[in-house]
């Protein structure tokens, strides 16, 4: 997994704990930004339903959900595209 913050890679062994460190930075790693669930296109940013809402995706959390996303992994299409590009390619001509 590469950290959000820092992009360096954090190697997990089995599990990743709720109060584990980025080795690099030490920002949080446990953080809804790191996990493979997150996209921001869905409701409260997360794919799994029955997770509980966090509000900051970039603060430490207790989700037991959590899966480390893999290495070199891009965040959804709908995540890329911005409300503004979106719009222009709706009301592009045909």
């Amino acid at each position: 997994m590469n950290c959000h913050f820092c992009g360096r890679a954090i190697e997990i062994r089995e599990r990743l704990g709720f109060r584990d460190e980025c080795p690099a930075c030490e920002r949080p790693a446990h953080i809804c930004r790191n996990c493979g669930f997150y996209d921001p296109a869905y409701n409260n940013g997360c794919r799994e339903p029955m997770a509980e809402r966090v509000v900051d995706k970039e603060r430490a959390n207790f989700c037991e959900y959590f899966t480390p996303v893999k290495a070199g992994a891009q965040p959804s299409a709908v995540a890329r595209t911005s409300p503004r590009a979106k719009r222009e390619e709706l009301c592009k001509k045909k």
